[in-house]
């Protein structure tokens, strides 16, 4: 048993992978909490496909580079999120129809962008799924960094966050400034779906957002309390993925989302409120 823990890390991939797969999981869910509580699953969405632009350009200008990639998909990724939010309160449009304008647009700009060059095709497949495994000491700084950034925005800013992303009313009442916080919170949402998509690309980003908060979310209605859980779901997901991959050969970014995913079933038959439920 101590063998088959240990023999996938002796290779020095798997030990980046791992690395890479636990502070993924870990700010996916934290971010993901407010993606679930607020119903901004489509926002998710939209923001993981609307970086296809960025990856594209970002590939043709750095010549495949993944910093380049990277900070390019960020960029994108930020601007639409600020889009969105500048759509919703100029012509009072409702969010979701805001969030659908965008996500047409950007996920049509990247297709024209990718058909413009031959061969980019084969390349992208590692974008769609992700490619942890081929994760470098220089990724590891970038996501580290850019985990570190959004993790402590929001410990400093917990307060805050959670009056204006439950009552704007009370909010605007104790004088927040409301539409920066608001903007601030698409702005993290952005970089944590541009953060993941070295481990499980835009295909599957959102499974990583949504499934681990919703698994917690079956457990306590406590915000805490939630985010502590789905962190602790993520970031299991993401290491016995990684062993499944491993074992059996599947895909790494598919194996974590079927893992999270068989935490959310698991959690959904057994949680004491779905007994409950079941009683009555």
């Amino acid at each position: 048993m101590v063998e088959l823990l240990i023999d996938p890390f002796s290779y020095s991939f798997m030990l980046r992978a791992l690395i890479a797969a636990v502070l993924t999981g870990a700010v996916c869910a934290l971010i993901g909490s407010y993606v679930v509580l607020r119903g901004m699953v489509f926002l998710g969405d939209a923001l993981a496909h609307s970086i296809l632009p960025g990856v594209a350009v970002g590939y043709l200008v750095g010549r495949g580079a993944r910093g380049t990639v990277l900070m390019w998909a960020l960029g994108t990724a930020g601007l639409t999120a600020l889009a969105i939010g500048g759509i919703t309160r100029r012509t009072h449009l409702k969010e979701d129809t805001a969030i659908g304008i965008a996500l047409a647009a950007m996920f049509a700009l990247g297709i024209a962008l990718i058909s413009t060059v031959r061969g980019y095709a084969v390349d992208l497949t590692h974008f769609l799924f992700g490619n942890i495994l081929a994760v470098g000491v220089g990724d590891l700084w970038r996501i580290g960094g850019l985990g570190a950034a959004v993790v402590l925005t929001v410990v400093l800013l917990y307060r805050e966050l959670l009056v204006v992303s439950f009552d704007p009313v009370l909010a605007t009442t104790l004088r927040l400034p409301v539409r920066t916080l608001q903007s601030l919170l698409l702005l993290l949402v952005a970089v944590t779906v541009v953060l993941s998509l070295q481990a499980v690309g835009i295909a599957l980003t959102l499974a990583l957002l949504v499934t681990p908060p919703a698994t917690a979310y079956l457990l306590t209605r406590r915000l805490p309390w939630m985010m502590t859980l789905a962190t602790g779901f993520g970031v299991f997901a993401g290491v016995l993925g990684l062993y499944l991959s491993y074992y059996t050969g599947i895909a790494t970014g598919p194996a974590i989302v079927l893992v999270a995913t068989g935490l959310f079933l698991a959690t959904l038959a057994l949680s004491p409120r779905r007994r409950l439920l079941l009683r009555r």
